[in-house]
């Protein structure tokens, strides 16, 4: 059984109608234990186990949106934008003048944001991958997390999956590269660390695993995550992504209460203006 951990939102709220709203949103989602409303906050303290992205959709249905503000205890969360990877480096850059300079291929017109991984470690030895993706191809996915951090040269660069014995593993079960299903799941799996999981897109594009790793969050800030339709740390060259591919690097987030502002310093956006341009972007 999971351990609940708690999550604080940001959410517009008037009034107590805007309260008893959302709450009957909220309490038709299987393990919420606790929900806790502030109107002088405008926030929300959730205590269970649902997934965060479910409650963002569950107080999306009100007609409001809703921002994570933190989530687990202080050091003990962490987020990953998922993006598709970087222009590779020209093999030959002499055939292509016009890019010859900068060394690379002539970038695709957009690039979008096409996932986003919220991790929360409610445990010693437990940690939550609230796993959302959005505009891949329709199909299974495997997401695991690599040993390095250097999305620069995309999958090329993030190096093997972490704490890896792939060859060991695919001896000792029998399997030869074909279905891998079975690798990473819920029940604590018998392969890589880094192996977490699968999670199944559908006709529109969209995507969401909940997953859990027994992994800590100070043993993947600043490593790589990889989202692709290949085996786990078998992306290269393999046709079939066919651009299917997206990576991030797992960086810190905020635990609950950590983060307060309302105003960033740095731009001087509300967060709310900041949550419009990144919904722009693809992240939910």
């Amino acid at each position: 059984m999971l351990q609940p951990f708690q999550t604080v939102f940001a959410v517009p709220l008037s009034c107590n109608s805007c309260v008893e709203e959302v709450t009957s949103s909220l309490t038709k989602l299987d393990g919420i234990t606790s929900i806790k409303p502030s109107i002088s906050n405008q926030t929300i303290s959730i205590t269970g186990t649902a997934p965060p992205s479910a409650i963002v959709s569950a107080i999306q249905l009100t007609g409001r949106d809703a921002i994570l503000r933190g989530s687990g205890a202080s050091n003990s969360a962490a987020v990953c934008i998922l993006e598709t990877p970087a222009p590779e480096p020209l093999s030959h850059p002499s055939a292509h003048p016009a890019l010859a300079v900068s060394g690379f291929r002539e970038p695709a017109k957009e690039s979008p944001v096409k996932g986003l991984a919220r991790l929360v470690q409610i445990s010693k030895t437990t940690t939550l991958i609230d796993l959302t993706i959005r505009g891949l191809e329709p199909g299974r996915y495997h997401a695991s997390i690599r040993e390095t951090g250097d999305i620069s040269r995309g999958v090329g660069g993030v190096g093997g999956v972490w704490a890896g014995l792939r060859s060991s593993f695919w001896a000792e079960s029998g399997m030869k590269g074909g279905d891998a299903s079975n690798i990473g799941e819920q029940d604590g799996g018998i392969g890589e660390k880094g192996v977490l999981g699968t999670v199944e897109v559908g006709p529109r594009g969209a995507g969401n695993a909940y997953l859990h790793r027994p992994v800590q969050i100070w043993e993947v800030i600043g490593r790589g995550m990889v989202v692709s339709r290949s085996l786990p740390g078998m992306e290269m060259g393999m046709k079939e992504d066919n651009g299917n591919i997206v990576l991030g690097v797992i960086a810190r987030s905020a635990g609950v209460w950590d983060n307060d502002k309302t105003v960033c310093s740095c731009s001087g956006k509300t967060v709310w203006e900041e949550r419009d341009e990144m919904r722009k972007k693809g992240i939910n």
